[in-house]
């Protein structure tokens, strides 16, 4: 039986930064866990590949690499890393070859949430600020969702429509955190990225937030996808 998998890489998504993991990281370092943290610039799925390559390049033993949202998307790109043994997608894209999160969001289901996003003029994207909690982060507190809102990083026009070259879901084993209140994106079209990718679901009733808003959720798929690695 090979040795638990103790490393875990965590890859924030568009419109934030990665200091909303920190309860995350706090419950997987408390176990044991070696956890870092990437900081996306954002500005296009290469650059954010290569930030988060840098990262997995200094880590010490395998990882499991994390990605909420458009850090899905990331993950797809670079977890076909050596190091990388397993990928949890939180609420998450998992494109294809070719693909990218502009495509996956082009025909949403009929009656699904349209995300507020709105172009800033200069080639990034924003969520409006007065639809940023009930989008976004409807299940944590409005003071704090007020502050994300008003703390967004830009969201570049080419991260959004970067494509995947070979997705890492298609080599490498996954695991899917399906939010089921979600209006960023709609909890079908998870599950179909899930199971297209033949991932090991969970479904949690939470916002696209829900790594914020239940960080014991997401800490514990982590977990489970590092000792389920261990059993084989």
């Amino acid at each position: 039986m090979p040795d638990p998998v103790r490393d875990v890489v965590l890859v924030h998504g568009g419109f934030v930064d990665g200091s909303g993991w920190q309860q995350v990281y706090d419950l997987l370092s408390g176990d044991g866990f070696r956890v870092s943290v990437v900081q996306n610039p954002t500005e296009s799925l290469d650059g954010d590949a290569a930030a988060t390559r840098r990262v997995l390049d200094a880590c010490v033993g395998p990882v499991v690499l994390v990605g909420h949202s458009y850090g899905g998307a990331v993950i797809s790109e670079i977890g076909t890393h050596p190091s990388v043994v397993a990928l949890v997608y939180i609420a998450a894209f998992a494109p294809d070859m070719g693909e990218s999160v502009n495509t996956l969001i082009a025909s949403p289901p009929p009656g699904a949430p349209v995300p507020p996003i709105v172009p800033d003029g200069a080639g990034h994207l924003l969520l409006d600020r007065d639809k940023f909690h009930g989008s976004f982060a409807a299940d944590l507190p409005v003071e704090l969702a007020e502050f994300m809102a008003d703390s967004q990083v830009p969201w570049g026009v080419d991260a959004l429509g970067g494509t995947v070259a070979e997705p890492a879901w298609r080599i490498k084993p996954s695991w899917y955190l399906v939010a089921t209140d979600d209006r960023m994106i709609p909890p079908p079209v998870q599950r179909a990225m899930a199971e297209r990718a033949s991932s090991t679901v969970v479904e949690v009733a939470a916002s696209h937030c829900v790594y914020i808003s239940q960080p014991e959720a997401v800490a514990l798929l982590v977990a489970q996808a590092a000792a389920g690695l261990a059993e084989h």
